[in-house]
């Protein structure tokens, strides 16, 4: 599952261009708008995962109002993309925790960057006492005992992003098969997408301290959700046949009632 992002840019051939560019790099674009009061239309409309906004807008509401007023709705990760550069401006930006702060023109580089740092940002910012004060304005719960900002894992409320090559891959925890390890690497399956990630089963696992994520064998762990079937030695996943190692077979057989 791609990443979502809502672009708010008011110059149609810079928002047409970059939009296309978002696309071409894996990212969804689930809409664009040149006002706030229509990305706040389409906010409530579609599910966002990060918000790209320029802060000179047309409409009632700059850049920064917008982005008070989206957040204000739910929490996203935010990267703000102007021309403005001026001491006030500044200032009125960091109130609203942005992730990253682009100067146009922009480059592609800086773009990646910003996006990987967006996401990190976004998680690790849960991290401070704001999170336990009730200000989610900083961002979700973020199930992490290490700085994020060196991980290849993030969890965010019900899903995970999976740092793959430029930039994180969005997978829902329910749709999450099984995970095998594969020596120093982790092969993440999930319904429609696999994803291989350098970490241990073992840290994967404790990082993600999802209950239904159970251990059948040293190299495997399967979500009981998905299970269909097993016996003795193996748990069928889908179309996957997983097994199931005696060290692992009683403690997995707890999660069912056999009254």
């Amino acid at each position: 599952m791609s990443i979502r992002i809502l672009l708010v840019e008011d110059e149609a051939i810079l928002a047409m261009e970059m939009s296309e560019t978002l696309e071409n790099e894996g990212y969804e674009v689930v809409g664009t708008a040149n006002n706030g009061r229509h990305a706040l239309e389409i906010f409530h409309q579609e599910p966002v995962d990060l918000l790209i906004c320029d802060i000179n807008i047309k409409g009632d509401w700059d850049g920064i109002e917008t982005v008070q007023r989206l957040i204000a709705v739910r929490p996203v990760p935010v990267i703000y993309m102007t021309a403005l550069s001026d001491r006030d401006t500044i200032e009125r930006a960091k109130s609203t925790y942005p992730a990253a702060y682009i100067p146009k023109p922009y480059n592609l580089t800086s773009l990646r960057i910003s996006i990987e740092m967006a996401i990190n940002n976004f998680a690790l910012r849960s991290l401070t006492p704001a999170a336990e004060t009730g200000d989610y304005s900083r961002g979700p719960t973020l199930e992490s005992r290490e700085s994020p900002t060196r991980d290849s894992i993030l969890r965010v409320d019900d899903h995970i992003f999976v740092k793959s090559n430029y930039r994180f891959i969005k997978i829902t925890l329910s749709d999450i098969l099984y995970m095998e390890a594969d020596n120093n690497h982790t092969v993440i399956q999930a319904s429609q997408q696999k994803l291989a990630i350098r970490q241990s089963l073992s840290a994967i696992l404790e990082r993600l301290a999802m209950p239904r994520l159970v251990r059948t064998h040293r190299s495997f762990a399967v979500n009981l959700d998905r299970v269909d079937s097993f016996n003795d030695y193996e748990v069928r996943v889908g179309e996957f046949d997983i097994p199931l190692g005696r060290n692992y077979k009683e403690s997995f057989l707890r999660y069912f009632d056999f009254r």
